[in-house]
């Protein structure tokens, strides 16, 4: 979450200079964008990861054990 952050300052700080030097402004609006499409993929990075982590987490238990150690299957009935 760091370097998001770090990304997104470095899309703020292009659009400071942009509003003072007229002659580079759209330049630096779209190293501005740049910047924010690589905190955007970041982000997205990081959130797909957790995802992925609590997938694995939720299928993992699919067997309950009984009292003596056993393994119980689950039945339904129809």
């Amino acid at each position: 979450m760091e370097k998001v952050q770090r990304l997104r300052a470095m899309g703020s700080l292009c659009r400071q200079q942009a509003a003072y030097n007229s002659m580079n402004k759209w330049k630096l609006l779209a190293e501005a964008e740049y910047w924010d499409h690589l905190a955007d993929l970041e982000l997205s990075s990081y959130f797909q990861q957790c995802n992925a982590a609590s997938a694995n987490e939720i299928e993992r238990p699919q067997a309950i054990a009984s009292t003596n150690g056993a393994r119980q299957e689950t039945i339904s009935s129809a």
